[in-house]
């Protein structure tokens, strides 16, 4: 099991293109963590933000009577990917893990494969 900074750590480090990767907080939106980033991307008003899109999505899936979990959710840029992906597990409820990627030197498959086994580690 892996503590946030670690898995944040090797979100950076594994994971081709990662341009910045936070841990945040869907009750309140405020980041837990995070690395990368920079004057271009604000990864705390990108945590808050991003809080509406993970929100108004569990409403919708309620409101439908959906009883699946979301795995991930994907926002495509001219540029760049932004992956959400809830963190499962007792610990994890209300939490989501949150990637930026560079569009021309990321491999999206993999990444997704990569984040998928980071949060499965993440202890919180």
């Amino acid at each position: 099991m892996a503590n946030a900074e670690v898995s944040l750590k090797e979100t950076m480090t594994s994971i081709e293109g990662a341009l910045g990767a936070a841990l945040v907080d869907y009750t309140s939106g405020m980041a837990l963590g995070m690395l990368g980033g920079g004057k271009d991307l604000d990864l705390n008003i990108a945590a808050a933000g991003n809080t509406d899109v993970i929100r108004a999505k569990m409403r919708t899936m309620e409101h439908l009577g959906l009883k699946s979990d979301i795995e991930d959710m994907l926002i495509t840029l001219e540029t760049q990917y932004h992956v959400l992906r809830p963190v499962k597990g007792r610990e994890g409820n209300g939490l989501f893990l949150y990637l930026v990627l560079n569009k021309a030197t990321s491999n999206l498959a993999m990444a997704r494969h990569k984040l998928a086994r980071i949060e499965a580690e993440l202890e919180v």
